[in-house]
C-alpha cells in the first residue's frame, strides 16, 4: 500500500460496506412508510463522513437515492459543492448572521431558532435573488440549540421545574412565545420553511422512557404550530438509534449517522434490527523489525520491558493519527494472524508491537490496527471500551490525519 497511501499507514475504507449499510438502512427505514410514500434518508457525513471521506461516501450514498446530506460546517459543505455535489445539503449546526451570504451562495439549508437570524439569512437571500430553504430547530430534551418544546404548562408533573429552567434566556419563556417568533418566519420572505428539526439525547439507550418524552414533547409543538397556522412540510427527529429502535419517530425524513459506517450506537440498541459492517479498517507496515535481549525497554516511559528476547516491530502510526495514548496497554493488533500486543506507549507518529510469537515475520508485512483478517478481530468499540470513548470518536481521530485507502 505504500504506493497508494503515500506512507506505510492507511485508512481502509471499503465502499461495498457503505453501499450494503445505507440499503439496510433505507429498507429498515421503510418498514412502516407508506409504499407510495416512501420516507427521505438524509446521509450524515459530518465530521468528513466520520472520519471516512464525505465526497466518496457521498458518492455511495447518491447512487442509492439519498438526494439530502447534513454536515456541520461549512467547510464541509464548500467542500462538497466544490466536489460537484448538486442535493440539498443541510447545516445541522446554527449559522451566525455574519456567515448568511456563505449560506446562501452555497444553497445549504440552514437551522435557524430565531426570527432575527431566519430575516438575516432572508436579506442576503434576496440580496442575491434567490430563496433559502431552512429547517426550525425545536429542542425536545437535548439542551443544544432551538426554540425549547418543554412547555411548563404541559410537562408531567416530574418536568415541570425543569421545563421551567429550560425556557431561561433568549427573551422567550414560553411555547406561545416560541410560536410568535415562528410565525415571523413563516411570514412570506426569500426565507421559505421547510419543516423542524429535533435531536434525540437517549435513542441508543435501553430504557427509552426519555426518548419517549421528546417524542411527546415534539409532538405537541408540533401540533402547536400547525394550531397557529403554520405549514410545516417536513419533519425530522431520527437518529441512527431512533431509525433502528423507534419507528414512531420516523415521519418523513431520517438522519443516519454512525450507522452508516457499519458501527451501533451503543451496546444498548439491538443489534439484530438491523444488519451493519465496518466501512473503516486501520492498516500499517512493518517499516523496521528487531531482535533485543531480555530487559531491553521501548517507548517513552519504558513502560515496556521484555522479560525474553523479543522481536519489536516498529509501526509509523500514533496518536496524532487517531491512535488513542491511553488504549497502550491494553492494544492489540493483528500480524499474520496472531494477535500481538503494542509495546510499551503508543508516541506521536510511531508505535512498537510485540511480534515475538508470529512465525517468519518480516519488514513489510500488513498490521492490522482496526479491522479483521477473519478470524480475528478488533473493532472500533474495542478501541473505545478500552479508553474510555465511543465508537464515533475513534473512528473520526482516524480519519483526520490517515491516507485513505478506498476499496471499491
Amino acid at each position: 500500500m505504500y504506493k497508494e497511501a503515500l506512507r506505510p499507514a492507511w485508512a481502509e475504507i471499503d465502499l461495498k460496506k457503505l453501499d450494503r449499510n445505507i440499503k439496510n438502512i433505507i429498507a429498515k427505514a421503510n418498514l412502516t412508510a407508506p409504499k407510495d410514500s416512501p420516507r427521505e434518508v438524509i446521509g450524515v457525513i459530518k465530521a468528513d463522513a466520520y472520519g471516512h471521506g464525505a465526497v466518496k461516501c457521498a458518492e455511495v450514498l447518491r447512487k442509492n437515492g439519498v438526494k439530502t446530506f447534513a454536515i456541520a460546517t461549512l467547510h464541509e459543505a464548500i467542500e462538497l459543492r466544490e466536489a460537484g455535489a448538486k442535493e440539498e445539503i443541510i447545516m445541522l449546526g446554527l449559522t451566525p448572521d455574519m456567515y448568511a451570504n456563505t449560506l446562501v451562495e452555497y444553497d445549504i439549508t440552514p437551522v435557524v431558532c430565531s426570527s432575527e437570524n431566519a430575516a438575516y439569512i432572508s436579506d442576503a437571500a434576496a440580496a442575491k435573488g434567490k430563496t433559502i430553504e431552512g429547517l426550525i430547530a425545536i429542542d425536545t430534551g437535548m439542551g443544544r440549540i432551538g426554540y425549547v418544546a418543554a412547555d411548563p404548562l404541559t410537562e408531567p408533573t416530574e418536568q415541570k421545574d425543569i421545563a421551567k429552567f429550560m425556557y431561561q434566556g433568549n427573551g422567550i419563556t414560553s411555547n406561545k412565545d416560541a410560536i410568535d417568533d415562528i410565525k415571523k418566519i413563516a411570514k412570506p420572505s426569500n426565507f421559505k420553511l421547510k419543516g423542524i428539526f429535533s435531536h434525540m439525547a437517549t435513542a441508543d439507550a435501553l430504557d427509552k422512557s426519555f426518548s419517549k418524552l421528546q417524542e411527546e414533547r415534539y409532538g405537541r409543538f408540533y401540533g402547536d404550530l400547525l394550531a397557529a397556522g403554520i405549514d410545516i412540510p417536513k419533519r425530522t427527529l431520527a437518529n441512527s438509534a431512533s431509525i433502528m429502535e423507534i419507528p414512531a419517530v420516523h415521519f418523513d425524513m431520517v438522519r443516519p449517522g454512525i450507522i452508516l459506517y457499519g458501527c451501533y450506537p451503543s451496546d444498548e440498541v439491538d443489534r439484530a434490527e438491523i444488519d451493519l459492517e465496518p466501512v473503516m479498517s486501520v492498516k500499517a507496515n512493518i517499516v523496521q523489525l528487531k531482535e533485543v535481549p531480555k530487559g531491553a525497554s521501548c517507548g517513552y516511559g519504558r513502560r515496556f520491558v521484555a522479560e525474553r528476547p523479543s522481536k519489536i516491530a516498529t509501526l509509523t502510526l500514533g496518536y496524532a493519527d487517531g491512535y488513542p495514548r491511553p488504549y497502550s496497554s491494553q492494544a492489540r493488533v493483528i500480524v499474520n494472524g496472531v494477535v500481538c500486543p503494542i509495546a510499551g506507549n503508543i508516541c506521536m507518529d510511531q508505535c512498537m508491537v510485540d511480534v515475538t510469537d508470529v512465525p517468519d515475520v518480516k519488514c513489510g508485512d500488513e498490521v492490522i490496527v482496526m479491522g479483521s483478517d477473519g478470524v480475528n478481530s478488533i473493532l472500533a468499540d474495542d478501541i473505545a471500551a478500552a479508553t474510555g470513548t465511543i465508537n464515533y470518536e475513534i473512528c473520526c481521530a482516524f480519519g483526520q490525519r490517515l491516507p485513505k485507502v478506498y476499496v471499491e
